[in-house]
């Protein structure tokens, strides 16, 4: 519709609960010079539009669900929510200097001083809680209750002027039927969503009725028309006639005077109500317009089309056409709004204003381009024109002039009062021939359209999903982050432990670490993570020139949530070349991969890599991920022994079997017989040689406090032993039987004894013996005997950092004792040098005495008189 410049003037603005104004409560009236503007509120207020001011608020007990105001005299009905109907006469002018204590409230609320009137409950003028509309006809109050299963029409006779303010006594009722129950489940009425509509439809002509001025409830139809719709009876007696709108679709309609005189003469109550049609939405709207364009010498303007809304969009006209026989029949046309519609209200020119959640709309059903909309067909859509004004909840028509110009008086969402001038054309240009000609050519190239707009918004409905599934996953990461670099002590929400253990596939001693993923935390684990563990292979003495080798495994971690686990068993030698290569370093972290989440995010299809430029593959840095590590585990010869003797009978874990042997041995063995020796390097060794043995010995104190409550109950030289083979697969073993000393196979084939036992050492403490925990190694290969020398001394050595805080001080000690031990050791590695420069000028006559001398000078290092305190 063109020529629509609305011009919007905010008159005032009310209170309005968080979230705006509902529709269907909210009332705007404006018979004169005065607005009265109910919010939905217990106040109903009364602004003045000469001084532009608020002359008066009145204070109800209840909500106001709807106003009227009486042509004459001039009364103000007010319907209070499950209260009932006051009425007062409203005289700003003569109240507005008159303030009680309740302006003070309103300035501290925002509205200007004015006049506070709270109603006297004797203003009550019908007294009733199921009561939902009513209207006002001369001296005539028609209501619509809620009963328990029926909508009920009543009907007041209305005091007089001067008569006391109470009704003189109900005149009829009838019953309406309704298609759903208005009970709860206690059997109380329950307050309805949508409050019905009721309004009182006069025919146009002379007649006593009619002479009189109408109430705001009303409006007069044409006589040809109302003669279709309402029956001969109701235009010959020239009676008014109530229309309801119901909640659930029905707009029936009942005959003023038929009304009145069935009380007199009972009959069939169904006889007095008619239904009209049904638009199986609620009913929000019922008003006329005029539709056929006015001869000149004609001055009947009364409207011609009777118009009924539904709150989703549903759009009844009812007008007087003529049928195939020249019979005058009503027509009765549906069409399709866009809804919801909030409220409505009809104008001249066949204009019907109405107002959704997003702006205030018209629509000219005056147009000779509106769809036919036959009853039966589908509704036809009606395209109404924006008026680029916000959503209003409540819509008055205040005036019309000829030349176009329209002002709407209107209750916005956010309870702001308004008017809007409307500059109409005085030619509303409507389709030509030649316009709906082109209309199927217009819908083709809709249509072809229609396609490439479709696969664009898939493609950016799909880009979009994928971010939003990105930044999900992004903000889960963060979270994972934080808890894992927060530094807080305690166990970690998200831990990975490591143990060791003996497998033989195809004939080979094999060792396995088994890395087992606990997530204790609230979190979730999905696409992106991975576990990464590291294995760093230390190089030989033999091979010093040879770098040491690194091997990192990459295993996904596919939806591990709240409290799962998640095992993974990975080869840790012997290498290529047949040897176990000790000690090893086991890395394990979290690793979280931008590229797998964020790279399906940024890569958006060709037909939408014009408006999400921002996605460039440049946007991820150089790591294209986040590692979070989770735990480093040195693996040294204590986790790769083998106990056999521990072993139960026919038992076949390889971790408590001895090494396999070599077939060629087994072989010659067989044919040697049961009775002959073993031949082999240690075997040799363990027949020729004395055994090489190293002791440390440590303070209890210090065991005591390192191992802390995780071994109590428990002695501590068998406490210390589970200790030591923390990680070895014999642990549990050794735990359940509680022993303090072992016998074990290295990897090498060489046997390793570990004893542990607590001593008493008499020399060193000043103020007596101190209790001490002698941890022996012996072994008959000096090279196995190194390793686990080493292992333990490393055990040892971070037990002390870890509680060189937590100990306040070492025991009183016999210093003198002290430098006496460490002055022997002193002069034993002087010893050591010497023999060492020896063995290389030596000859090979006094090169085995050097030898053995050199021997026995490590055994005495070995096995020191120093205490680890």
């Amino acid at each position: 519709m063109a020529g629509l410049e609305p011009r919007v003037e905010y008159l005032e603005s009310f209170r309005c609960p968080l979230g705006g104004l509902a529709a269907g409560r909210p009332r705007v009236l404006c018979p004169g010079p005065a607005v009265f503007v109910s919010a939905g509120s217990e106040r109903v207020s009364v602004y003045a539009q000469g001084g532009r001011l608020l002359a008066a608020v009145y204070c109800f007990p209840a909500p106001v669900w709807q106003l009227e105001l009486s042509a004459v005299p001039g009364l103000l009905y007010v319907l209070c929510a499950r209260r009932g109907i006051y009425c007062l006469s409203p005289d700003p002018e003569s109240r507005s200097m008159n303030q009680d204590d309740g302006s003070d409230q309103d300035s501290e609320d925002g509205e200007p001083p004015c006049a506070v009137i709270s109603v006297d409950p004797d203003a009550c003028l019908l007294p009733d809680a199921a009561l939902c509309t009513f209207t006002v006809v001369a001296d005539k109050l028609v209501t619509l209750a809620q009963g328990p299963a029926h909508w009920k029409v009543q009907l007041f006779e209305c005091p007089r002027p001067g008569e006391d303010a109470r009704l003189r006594g109900q005149v009829g009722e009838v019953e309406l039927s309704i298609s759903s129950p208005l009970t709860g489940p206690l059997g109380e009425p329950t307050a309805p969503r949508f409050l019905p509509v009721l309004c009182c439809v006069s025919p146009a002509g002379p007649s006593a009725l009619h002479s009189r001025a109408q109430g705001s409830g009303g409006f007069w139809l044409e006589r040809a028309l109302f003669g279709l719709l309402f029956g001969v009876d109701a235009s010959l007696l020239e009676s008014p006639v109530i229309l309801c709108g119901l909640p659930d679709g029905q707009l029936c309609c009942v005959v003023l005077k038929t009304l009145v005189t069935s009380k007199l003469s009972p009959g069939d109550p169904k006889a007095l109500v008619k239904i009209l049609h049904h638009l199986e939405e609620p009913v929000v709207f019922i008003g006329a317009v005029k539709t056929e364009s006015l001869v000149q010498d004609v001055e009947d303007t009364h409207p011609d089309c009777l118009v009924a809304l539904g709150h989703d969009g549903q759009v009844l006209t009812i007008k007087a056409g003529w049928d195939e026989a020249g019979t005058l029949v009503p027509e009765l046309r549906e069409y399709r709004l866009p809804g919801p519609v909030l409220c409505a209200a009809c104008g001249g020119g066949g204009r019907v204003y109405h107002s959704t959640t997003s702006e205030l709309c018209v629509v000219d059903l005056a147009q000779e381009g509106v769809p036919s909309g036959d009853l039966g067909d589908p509704p036809s859509l009606l395209c109404p024109a924006g008026l680029g004004v916000c959503s209003v909840v409540t819509l008055s028509v205040l005036s019309e002039v000829p030349e176009g110009d329209v002002r709407l008086l209107a209750l916005s969402t956010r309870g702001r009062l308004m008017t809007c001038r409307l500059q109409l054309s005085s030619e509303v240009p409507g389709p030509t021939r030649a316009a709906a000609a082109s209309t199927g050519q217009k819908i083709k190239d809709l249509l072809s359209g229609i396609g490439t707009v479709s696969e664009r918004l898939s493609s950016l409905r799909k880009a979009v999903d994928q971010r939003n599934k990105a930044l999900t996953c992004l903000n889960e990461a963060m979270n994972v982050s934080c808890i894992l670099l927060s530094g807080r002590e305690g166990p970690r929400p998200i831990s990975c432990t490591l143990t060791t253990a003996w497998s033989r596939p195809q004939l080979q001693d094999v060792l396995t670490a088994t890395c087992q993923l606990e997530n204790s935390s609230g979190l979730r684990l999905d696409r992106g993570w991975a576990l990464c563990v590291r294995v760093l292979t230390s190089a030989s003495a033999s091979d010093a020139d040879v770098a040491s080798a690194a091997t990192t495994y990459t295993i996904p971690v596919d939806r591990l949530g709240p409290g799962d686990r998640r095992e993974v068993t990975l080869p840790l030698g012997p290498g290529e070349d047949g040897v176990l290569h000790l000690p090893l370093t086991v890395s394990c972290a979290l690793h979280y991969s931008l590229r797998e989440v964020v790279g399906g995010a940024r890569a958006p299809s060709e037909s939408s890599t014009d408006s999400l430029d921002e996605f460039r593959p440049d946007i991820l840095p150089e790591q294209d991920g986040i590692c979070l590590p989770l735990c480093e585990h040195t693996v040294d010869v204590l986790w790769c022994l083998r106990f056999p003797g521990l072993a139960p009978a026919h038992t076949q874990a390889p971790g408590l079997l001895g090494p396999l042997c070599d077939p060629v041995d087994t072989f010659l063995g067989s044919l040697l017989g049961p009775r002959s020796e073993p031949t082999g390097p240690a075997s040799l060794r363990a027949k020729f040689l004395p055994p090489s043995v190293a002791t440390i010995k440590v303070s209890a104190e210090l065991l005591r406090a390192a191992l802390g409550d995780r071994h109590s109950g428990t002695p501590l030289d068998c406490a210390t032993l589970q200790w030591l083979l923390a990680g070895n697969a014999a642990l549990d073993v050794v735990r359940a039987r509680q022993l303090s000393s072992v016998q074990g196979v290295a990897p090498d084939g060489a046997d390793v004894h570990l004893t542990v036992r607590e001593v008493a050492m008499t020399d060193l403490g000043a103020a007596g013996p101190l209790q001490t925990v002698e941890i022996q190694v012996e072994s008959s290969s000096p090279a196995s005997l190194c390793s686990a020398h080493h292992a333990v001394i490393g055990r040892l050595q971070r037990m002390v950092v870890e509680q060189a805080a937590r100990i306040p001080g070492p025991p009183d000690l016999r210093v003198q004792c002290l430098q006496q031990t460490h002055s022997s050791h002193e002069t034993l590695l002087r010893e050591v040098q010497t023999l060492r420069d020896r063995l290389c000028t030596e000859d090979e006559a006094s090169l085995h005495a050097t030898a053995q001398r050199l021997l026995q000078v490590h055994r005495q290092l070995r096995s020191p008189s120093l205490l680890l305190v």
